[in-house]
């Protein structure tokens, strides 16, 4: 009896898109002694890419990882691959803010600062904590399901950046670590939306930045801040529901897939903060409206 689709809260799932395919998969050639299969590395490698390089860009990396893993036939029992591979673009984040981090830590006992800097990612991150917890099932079982979803969220969240972008409102945070409490408890607000597949949380937490008036670097570098506690909760959470499920026949797999990631979003952090600085989220928001209406074509065609 096959196992039942139980996705990630943390990711959209890649898992079991066999039992909804036409066609049955398609193996690769075999690594002689190793049992492993070259085609399920290139897969592995391939999403791996697309999750680092989606993660931190307000494109929606649920989004790409669904549509993407149907197309190619991945198979994720569990959803453990996708659980583990999200941990390469957390630590891949945390390991370039590795120095702003140490000094939050080593300056909790005396600096105010720190305990500030501290404070304002607890309260930004608790909304997105609760409100996940109370909506985890529905999100799971529903959403998770819908293409159509993803696809209008992705139109629905490139037009609120077009919005933003020619309405800015008034800037009064250029430095995301001195945004005040009550602004980052709003960016945390907006981090909630995220749990629609499609809308994307640093595209809800950058959005929230720019209309409780950080500049664009400073919403973006926040959103990067704020995705350390909210990923790595989350990826706890999901790590004790899939650990069971790590089986040997998958590490290789996995490890393909981690490294892939933490190498790509390690890659695509800085010159996206670069980018928006200085031409903005526009190109973004036309990505996403323009993928959203061939996702609608596509799948009014029954290609997916």
């Amino acid at each position: 009896m096959q196992e039942k689709w139980r996705p990630s809260t943390a990711k959209a799932p890649l898992c079991r898109f066999q039992e909804r395919a036409t066609h049955s998969k398609v193996r690769g050639v075999q690594i002689r002694g190793s049992g492993l299969d070259l085609l399920d590395l290139a897969r592995a490698a391939l999403l791996g890419i697309l999750q680092g390089l989606t993660e931190f860009l307000p494109v929606s990396s649920t989004g790409h990882l669904l549509i993407f893993g149907r197309a190619i036939g991945y198979d994720d029992p569990g959803g453990v691959f996708t659980v583990m591979i999200q941990l390469g673009s957390i630590l891949a984040v945390m390991w370039l803010y590795r120095q702003r981090i140490w000094d939050v830590v080593t300056g909790l006992p005396s600096k105010p600062e720190a305990r500030r800097f501290a404070l304002m990612l607890f309260f930004a991150f608790l909304p997105a904590a609760f409100v996940g917890l109370l909506a985890n099932d529905y999100v799971r079982n529903e959403l998770y399901l819908r293409l159509d979803i993803i696809a209008y969220a992705l139109i629905l969240g490139g037009l609120a950046m077009l919005a933003i972008e020619k309405w800015p409102p008034k800037v009064e945070v250029k430095d995301a670590a001195e945004t005040p409490i009550w602004r980052a408890v709003g960016v945390g607000a907006f981090q909630t939306l995220a749990l629609i597949p499609g809308v994307s949380r640093s595209g809800a937490t950058i959005f929230g930045g720019l209309a409780l008036g950080l500049d664009r670097r400073a919403a973006a570098e926040f959103s990067f801040f704020l995705a350390m506690p909210t990923m790595m909760a989350a990826f706890i959470l999901d790590f004790f529901e899939v650990k069971d499920s790590i089986t040997p026949d998958r590490i290789a797999e996995i490890a393909v897939g981690f490294v892939f990631a933490f190498i790509s979003a390690a890659l695509v952090v800085k010159p996206f903060l670069n980018f928006v600085t200085k031409v903005g989220f526009g190109p973004f928001a036309w990505y996403r409206i323009v993928g959203g209406a061939v996702l609608l074509g596509v799948l009014a065609m029954g290609w997916l």
